[in-house]
């Protein structure tokens, strides 16, 4: 008897567990069922993907969608939006909204507000603070829960934890990987007369080096004294990746696709466009970075959009915020390095899907393999295109990245077996749901 699939991908270039190869992918219900030769089984939708490579689903697990609170930046529909049209079928969304995300509350508020109105899947980061730290048990295995996020620098108010012991005490009641944005707010506080009104490239002379690698240094060692896990966001310097590569026991690590494309002489023509924390350094520490994800100290790729107005952003520094759209660039600015020679196709997979389904241990996501969520990102190797600002669906509308040729271009998201886009439009209403982690099933 001849199986019937609800959706086939045919003769696609599959990237999985077994490399690379011209393959078919069947899915019932969401979930993949079959992968090899379907050319004799019928279907519902057969897609036809000669010429293209199919990924599994890439999960970008450092976005901000501003919602609630920020809402004239983005929400959590525009942002997933930007998602998909860039090939994402997976976020993990920040805790600095407004209210903060940091009790089951405002986490249940923010799924409610999610569930079948974003395109993608979701989850969110849930802020460890020094008033929540008892609370972490529950936090962290919530329904739709990422974990506990730490600003150790570069917060306000309540969602700050500069101080060791109060990082001690959130590291002392988590079970999950707890994720931190590691630069040393005491340093921060004094070296602000290091900042030039006007003029952006003292950016990096107030956040520099020492900034970001004695935080990251300071968190390594409590996490060591607490027997934790823990993984260390958008990581901007050279010496960080030579110091996180002697302590992979308990800490891995993000590259950014800014962190490694860009670099401080385009402060001059991109200005505050620019500016993000921790900042886009000299080439050498881009150079660096590089190595650390040659190397394998790099674990995974976080886009860190952080949308803001073209107008927030037109004010003079240091007034102007820190933040740029990425999630829907991260892919196809990727693929050009993967054009380049820079990594393989197989590496980037590791790093945007594999990856995080490993090291956040998500249920069902991750992979091509049987049993798994049908969420896939087929792309074109070859289409060559230029990134511009009318492209980006985020709210604000823009990219530092406008006018960038690129090859390596995203043409469909399947999200559990729903061609949501295809060729660059959207083809399926919003119908996202929270993703599962094994720690909290």
């Amino acid at each position: 008897m001849t199986q019937t699939y609800d959706l086939i991908l045919a003769g696609g270039t599959v990237v999985n567990q077994d490399g690379e190869g011209v393959r078919d992918v069947g899915v019932i219900g969401g979930t993949i069922v079959a992968i090899g030769d379907l050319s004799r089984a019928s279907a519902g939708e057969r897609v036809d993907c000669r010429g293209l490579h199919v990924l599994p689903g890439v999960i970008d697990s450092q976005v901000h969608f501003r919602e609630p609170g920020l809402v004239h930046k983005e929400d959590l529909e525009t942002g997933s939006r930007s998602a998909v049209l860039g090939g994402v079928t997976s976020v993990f969304e920040m805790p600095n909204t407004n209210p903060l995300t940091t009790t089951p509350e405002t986490l249940a508020e923010k799924v409610r507000l999610g569930h079948h109105r974003m395109h993608c899947d979701f989850a969110f980061w849930v802020g460890g603070t020094h008033d929540n730290a008892k609370d972490i048990p529950e936090l962290e295995r919530l329904p739709g829960s990422a974990g506990i996020k730490v600003f150790m620098g570069s917060s306000t108010g309540s969602l700050l934890v500069a101080d060791d012991p109060g990082v001690s005490s959130v590291l002392a009641k988590t079970r999950r990987r707890a994720a931190f944005h590691s630069e040393d707010e005491y340093r921060l506080e004094e070296r602000k007369p290091l900042r030039v009104k006007g003029d952006p490239n003292s950016h990096i002379i107030w956040r520099d080096v020492t900034t970001a690698l004695q935080c990251t240094q300071r968190l390594v060692h409590i996490a060591r004294q607490q027997g934790a896990a823990i993984h260390v966001l958008h990581i901007s310097t050279m010496e960080e990746i030579a110091f996180l590569s002697h302590h992979k026991d308990v800490a891995t690590a993000e590259a950014t696709p800014h962190h490694l494309t860009l670099d401080s002489s385009l402060y001059d023509t991109l200005g505050t466009k620019l500016q993000m924390n921790p900042p886009v350094r000299e080439a050498h520490h881009r150079d660096g970075i590089w190595r650390g994800l040659e190397s394998g100290v790099i674990d995974v790729l976080g886009s860190d959009h952080a949308p803001h107005t073209l107008e927030e952003k037109a004010k003079p520094y240091p007034d102007s915020p820190s933040g740029m759209t990425g999630v829907q660039t991260l892919v196809p600015v990727m693929l050009d390095h993967v054009n380049a020679g820079r990594l393989s196709l197989a590496r980037f997979v590791d790093l945007t899907s594999a990856g995080p389904g490993r090291i956040f241990q998500i249920a069902r996501k991750g992979r091509i393999a049987e049993g798994y969520d049908a969420d896939f990102t087929v792309v074109d190797m070859k289409r060559t295109e230029t990134i511009r600002n009318e492209w980006i669906a985020s709210r604000c509308g823009w990219t530092p990245y406008d006018g960038k040729q690129v090859t390596g271009w995203p043409v469909g998201t399947f999200v559990r077996g729903a061609r949501v886009m295809w060729q660059g439009e959207l083809t399926a209403p919003s119908r996202g749901e929270a993703v599962r982690f094994v720690q909290a099933l």
